[in-house]
Parts: structure tokens; C-alpha cells; sequence
């Protein structure tokens, strides 16, 4: 763990049904490939939505985005490295990196940003007391 930055990797393999008709994975693919990330992430950190959801909230995404600079294609092996950015707001924020898994070049770059919300849709503006404790535990108090 470099800096208290905390990450995860998963493989992906691009398949026909994500591909467009120039054999370029389709944007809205993007979004799922963090997504998977994020529960990568969850499994190995033992920060699952499943946990959050269990605890009385939700983490809805407010902000993704995505830059790209190389085209994933259809067949290509690679990987998404997602990286957790602390901050002392009441949100996980996340940097994720696709590659290639044998050469490193990267092919997309993106952020996220979640909040928490209880069961009754509204916005926790302090950090609800099991994440505190998930920070404590990997050493991330800010």
C-alpha cells in the first residue's frame, strides 16, 4: 500500500455484446467495467455495498467520468486498477486505470464519487460510524 492509497485489480476480457459496430468497446461499457472494480475493490477491503446496505445506507454515484486514450477492442485482454482516494468528507472517491496487463499502457482513465445516504434518501454529511471504523482499520484517518 503506497501513501495509505488503497487498490484493487480486475481482469477484464472485452466480448461481443460490449463491442460497437467498429469493434471499439461501447462507452456505456465503461460504467460497468468501474463498477466491477468497485466490487473488486468492496471483496478485498471488505467494504461491500452489501455491508454499507447492511449498516442503513446506500452509496449512490454522483459523479463518474471517463477519459480515453487508446480504443479497447473487441478480444483484448486487460485489467482495471481502481485506487481509493481518502478524503474527510462523507464519500468514497475512487481513480481507476484500464491497461494492459503485459505493457501497462493505459487505455482509459477515470474518477468516481459516491455519497452515503440512509434509507430515507437523505444525504449523510458526516461519515456514518462503520466507514470510521472501516478507515481505522486500514489506517486512513485523515
Amino acid at each position: 500500500m503506497e501513501n495509505n492509497v488503497l487498490s484493487a485489480i480486475s481482469p477484464i476480457n472485452v466480448r461481443f455484446s460490449e463491442v460497437d459496430s467498429m469493434n471499439v468497446v461501447w462507452h456505456g461499457n465503461y460504467a460497468m467495467y468501474f463498477e466491477d472494480a468497485r466490487e473488486e475493490f468492496g471483496r478485498k477491503y471488505g467494504l461491500s455495498y452489501m455491508l454499507i446496505h447492511g449498516h442503513g445506507y446506500f452509496a449512490p454515484l454522483v459523479d463518474l467520468s471517463f477519459s480515453y486514450k487508446r480504443p479497447l477492442l473487441y478480444g483484448m485482454k486487460s485489467e482495471i486498477a481502481i485506487f481509493y482516494r481518502p478524503t474527510d468528507s462523507a464519500k468514497l472517491v475512487f481513480d481507476y486505470e484500464i491497461r494492459d496487463p503485459e505493457t501497462s499502457e493505459i487505455f482509459v482513465t477515470g474518477h468516481s464519487v459516491q455519497v452515503f445516504m440512509n434509507e430515507q434518501y437523505q444525504l449523510s454529511w458526516v461519515n456514518p460510524d462503520f466507514f470510521e471504523q472501516w478507515k481505522k482499520r486500514w489506517g486512513i484517518e485523515q
